[in-house]
């Protein structure tokens, strides 16, 4: 019975009759189990280990993308930063101190960052976060769409603008200046005009019965009497009207209280803007108004794009400082800088003695926000953001701007 179950057992299996004599069977069937044992053993220890492999290969890369995405207290990052008073004022020791300095060594302090900040020019600088040779950059940088084409900014910390300055004029360039100033030749004209008529309507009307108004004998001298009358009509308002003696003047000059109430406010409103800023600007009304002059930017800056955008040609300078030497020397007739840069370096220059004749016109124009120039794909960018975010509602960060900027 064995014998047959043993050679149907053999046939399935080997698809032939069993030559094995009836001795031999049990032992074939040993080997047999046995090593099919062996081949399944061998088989599940390898589907166990290629299953243990691929678990520790999605563990490594979660592990991998963790680290990524959390950086550690141990990282380093390599910080880059160029001189811009008063964000980065950088020390004769190698130490730096200012607003963005100290925004970043507090974001750097709430992430945990080692770090390494080293001196650049500010096309170096953008360059080397471009090509990830720096990490971050931290300065007074503009966020621009076409720095954005090749590098990312963190959000903004500071909103600012551009603005223009000029070198007061001497007394002599003063005076040359009030002869030649379109604009105050308009308004004089027009207030000789005004009192030429208001004087005429008034001799027309009085002439004849005013001997005290009109007390000159010849037609020629009451006219200049006239004009005189006039003059002093729209320089310091209305007579009292009994002193006309005709229905009519005394009219008149009651409806011409009100009028001249506001005209000479609006004259005196324009001669005094002409003369605090049309005179000691070289004329400047305007960004437009410096493509006939002779203009400084820094360059690669915002300011420098903004004048080449606006087909005006310009001197390029290493930084802001070189720009207002530049000015004050004569070599430029006007600069173009970041408004709160300009702002305290002149302050702090003209608490030194120094550009006492440096003025920053009232044109604001070109809105700048500031912001941490960040490496492509940085692993550090959302947290980056969310510190600065938070150090930004922060009383140190209220306290930081006060010390840097009083006046706001």
């Amino acid at each position: 019975m064995a014998t047959n179950t043993h050679d149907r057992t053999h046939r399935r299996t080997h698809r032939r009759p069993c030559t094995l004599s009836r001795e031999h069977h049990c032992a074939y069937c040993v080997f047999s189990c046995l090593r099919l044992s062996i081949v399944l053993l061998v088989f599940t220890l390898l589907s166990m280990q290629a299953h243990a492999e691929q678990e520790n290969s999605i563990k490594q890369e979660i592990t991998a993308n963790q680290t990524a995405t959390k950086p550690s207290s141990n990282a380093r990052v390599q910080v880059g930063s160029y001189n811009c008073p008063p964000f980065v004022i950088e020390h004769d020791d190698g130490t730096y101190s200012g607003l963005s300095i100290f925004l970043w060594h507090k974001i750097a302090d709430e992430l945990g960052l080692e770090y390494k900040i080293t001196n650049h020019g500010l096309e170096e600088l953008l360059n080397d976060v471009a090509s990830q040779t720096l990490n971050i950059g931290v300065s007074c940088i503009s966020i621009t769409p076409e720095r954005e084409e090749i590098l990312d900014f963190s959000h903004s910390f500071y909103e600012t603008h551009l603005a223009i300055v000029v070198k007061q004029q001497g007394h002599f360039a003063t005076i040359k200046q009030i002869l030649t100033n379109t604009k105050l030749l308009k308004v004089l004209g027009f207030f000789m005009a005004a009192a030429a008529i208001v004087g005429g309507i008034y001799f027309l009307l009085e002439h004849k019965v005013n001997d005290k108004l009109y007390s000159m004998s010849s037609n020629k001298a009451k006219l200049i009497e006239g004009f005189i009358l006039g003059l002093l009509f729209i320089t310091k308002g209305p007579f009292n009207y009994y002193e006309f003696r005709t229905l009519t003047g005394r009219v008149l000059t009651v409806m011409l209280a009100v009028f001249t109430t506001f005209f000479i406010a609006s004259i005196t409103a324009v001669l005094a803007s002409t003369f605090t800023l049309g005179l000691l600007s070289s004329d400047i009304k305007g960004p437009n108004d410096l493509a006939k002059m002779r203009v400084g930017a820094k360059q690669a800056s915002t300011s420098s794009l903004f004048l080449t955008n606006h087909s005006i040609v310009h001197r390029s300078y290493p930084d802001t400082a070189d720009l207002l030497v530049a000015l004050d020397q004569g070599e430029v007739d006007a600069i173009v800088a970041d408004d709160a840069v300009l702002k305290f370096m002149i302050k702090k220059a003209k608490e030194n003695g120094e550009y006492e004749s440096l003025v920053i016109l009232p044109y604001q124009f070109e809105k700048q926000n500031y912001g941490l120039v960040i490496e492509n794909n940085s692993p550090h960018r959302e947290k980056l953001n969310r510190a600065l975010l938070k150090i930004r509602k922060s009383p140190e960060w209220r306290q930081a701007l006060n010390d840097y900027f009083a006046t706001r």
